[in-house]
């Protein structure tokens, strides 16, 4: 049974509101200074996703487990948008997860957004209020299960979580911590009046690469 690309989407910080409570207190002091840091679901273990796959938690478990490693190393990077490929390519990083725990069937996560450029560049997008997601990306072959649900068969390696603009499960958005859902929802709402979504990254992107 062949391998495929698996990219999943989830909800990282539930109703838009992300958990300060895990974030240590040297985190805390460099959201002070600017630092941007994300907390929430990353992966589900037992439930049909959007894509209607299901993976079973000890497949998941195992992954996670893996991941630990690159955790520990600083190596566990993931880029802004989903290439169409199983390799995370350094120069469009945008962020590092720093540490995975369990809640549950819950795979949660916190991540912290980088200096790299397309890091700026998510940063620049989280600061404008662009709704955004968080997605995994691995290899593994499918399976037919009962009622239509595709099971993710005992061979998926995971490679690592990227944050996308077009999540396929409904409300699957990202917030950054520190930044209150009210301030969120007043840009949003400010950037309906003046200019479309489109237009307005499309700006912040040439603001950036322009520097």
């Amino acid at each position: 049974m062949s391998k495929q690309l698996l990219q999943e989407y989830f909800q990282l910080c539930p109703d838009g509101i992300c958990d300060l409570t895990v974030l240590t207190e040297d985190e805390k002091r460099k959201v002070d200074d600017g630092s941007v840091y994300l907390v929430g679901v990353i992966q589900k273990a037992g439930t049909k996703n959007g894509n209607g796959r299901i993976y079973r938690k000890e497949t998941l478990q195992r992954e996670i487990e893996s991941y630990q490693k690159a955790i520990s190393e600083r190596r566990a990077l993931g880029e802004l948008d989903h290439p169409d490929d199983s390799v995370v390519n350094l120069k469009n990083s945008s962020h590092l997860v720093s540490k995975t725990w369990w809640d549950g069937d819950n795979v949660m996560g916190k991540i912290e957004v980088l200096d790299t450029p397309s890091g700026k560049v998510l940063k620049a997008l989280l600061k404008s209020g662009v709704k955004l997601g968080i997605s995994s990306r691995g290899l593994g072959s499918v399976s037919e299960g009962a009622n239509g649900t595709i099971m993710v068969e005992d061979d998926f390696q995971l490679i690592c979580f990227d944050i996308v603009s077009e999540p396929s499960t409904p409300g699957a958005y990202l917030n950054p911590e520190g930044q209150s859902r009210s301030r969120i929802s007043m840009a949003l709402s400010e950037n309906k009046k003046s200019i479309s979504r489109s237009q307005k990254v499309n700006n912040i992107l040439d603001d950036i690469l322009g520097e």
